[in-house]
């Protein structure tokens, strides 16, 4: 219990933090979500002035974070002054729309780096193994941003795949079967974007832990004691050479929220990228907190994640 606690202790540190400076960046940004009102000759000043008196927007930044703090204390993030809504909702549904896209690129990267860097380890200085490698250095010198807009011209120039958008007009008279069909259409090529920016470094980690592990003096002896290749590799060698794949975890976690905000926005994705831009763009202060702190949390709950796998998977850990 006193690992689990020093790790929740420290996620509680690195969220009280990055609340804090989220506070104190928006505060250094010029002007606020009622300044251009003011260009408005209809709208006096006096009015503006109201607005953020009842917004509390005329606070001192510290009266403002304390009072925000006690509401987030009873589960509200505040009020969004474009939506004119509470921001927790707002969040709620494009958390969820989001969770779903980096959940099915994580799934599908990790099924493709796994067995792929297995193999690349297993066959290392072959032709195949160099052509992984060729694969990986082009992936990794392509830009994400270049990546996500080949995939949406893909989508615009063959009409093969939904070019935006999470669902189609007519989502709500499809039979359930044909929803679920519709939902994967519409998925496919935002969680295969997001796949591809992460694929190169879990595909070279992957390959990094299995070669080292083939090394072992086990991984010989059991190959001498004529165990098949398969059984050497799933049974022994792997779960071996899961430790560092599982930090690797909590890492990638990381990797997919920040790419994932880049290509929901590009391929027009409802999550939380869009929402995150939009308020941006007005100074929407509390939804962009709002927003910061769900990924932030989405990343923290990652990496505590790894370190619930990492204990269960490592006795040196659970004797320390």
């Amino acid at each position: 219990m006193k690992y689990f606690a020093r790790r929740l202790f420290h996620a509680l540190l690195l969220l009280l933090a990055v609340s804090i400076f989220s506070f104190a960046i928006l505060q250094l940004t010029p002007g606020d979500f009622f300044a251009p009102l003011g260009l408005n000759p209809q709208i006096s000043s006096r009015t503006i002035a109201g607005l953020r008196s009842q917004y509390g927007l005329d606070r001192p930044l510290p009266v403002r974070y304390g009072h925000w703090l006690v509401d987030l204390l009873k589960g509200d993030l505040g009020q969004s002054f474009a939506y004119n809504s509470p921001v927790t909702p707002l969040l709620a549904v494009r958390a969820r729309n989001t969770l779903l896209l980096t959940g099915t690129a994580m799934l599908l990267a990790w099924l493709i780096a796994i067995p792929l860097g297995m193999w690349s380890a297993v066959h290392r200085g072959k032709w195949g193994d160099r052509a992984a490698g060729v694969m990986t250095s082009a992936l990794l010198a392509v830009p994400d941003l270049v990546s996500f807009l080949v995939l949406l011209l893909v989508a615009v120039r063959t009409g093969w795949f939904p070019a935006g958008g999470m669902v189609s007009s007519s989502f709500g008279d499809l039979s359930r079967w044909n929803k679920m069909k519709d939902l994967a259409e519409h998925l496919f090529l935002p969680a295969l974007g997001l796949a591809i920016a992460t694929l190169p470094t879990m595909l070279r980690h992957v390959r990094s832990a299995m070669i080292e592990v083939l090394e072992a003096p086990f991984i010989q002896a059991a190959r001498a004691h004529g165990i098949a290749e398969r059984r050497v590799l799933f049974r022994y060698a792997l779960p071996v050479a899961a430790n560092p794949l599982i930090s690797l975890f909590g890492f990638s976690v990381g990797t997919m929220l920040s790419a994932s905000l880049l290509v929901e926005v590009i391929l027009s994705w409802p999550g939380i990228g869009p929402l995150l831009v939009d308020a941006i763009m007005a100074k929407d202060v509390y939804l962009v907190i709002g927003a910061v702190m769900l990924s932030s949390l989405f990343l923290v709950a990652g990496n505590l994640l790894a370190d619930v796998l990492l204990f269960a998977a490592d006795p040196r850990i659970r004797v320390e």
